[in-house]
């Protein structure tokens, strides 16, 4: 009986990183190997709600000593951001994260470029506009983007 208790004890200690790092780095290569976009935004997804959740854990280490079973709740969720009958990560990160961002990404860039504006119609004779269209012509737009 403790060669079978202490089989478990192993195996459960090594689905952890197997399910939380081994099995989403293999995912992501065959997923950036792969034509289709659609497993590129499942797993760049699980990298980031698995690096929050990360930060999370280190900030609230003291606490979560205090919780036995933390471990394995943290496996289960990870399993459903993980396995690909869940698509957890895509799923929250649809839901919840890409609002988030987007309002912060646009609010950054649209106070960078009438910054940068600014300042340049104050130094530049012209007002500026040279900048700003060097500016749109560097920057991609919504289409201009293509795949590799």
């Amino acid at each position: 009986m403790s060669k079978l208790w202490t089989l478990i004890t192993q195996l459960h200690s090594i689905a952890g990183p197997v399910l939380m790092l081994l099995y989403p780095l293999y995912a992501s290569v065959v997923a950036i190997e792969s034509p289709s976009k659609l497993d590129d935004e499942q797993w760049l997804a699980y990298w980031i709600i698995y690096s929050f959740l990360s930060l999370a854990e280190m900030v609230l280490q003291p606490i979560l000593e205090w919780i036995p079973i933390w471990y394995d709740v943290k496996v289960l969720m990870v399993a459903w951001l993980v396995l690909p009958q869940f698509k957890g990560a895509a799923y929250l990160y649809e839901r919840f994260v890409r609002e988030h961002i987007k309002k912060h990404v646009t609010e950054r860039e649209h106070h960078q470029v009438h910054l940068q504006t600014r300042k340049q119609a104050k130094k530049s004779p012209n007002g500026g506009k040279a900048r700003k269209k060097f500016i749109d012509f560097i920057t991609p737009k919504q289409g201009d983007q293509e795949a590799y």
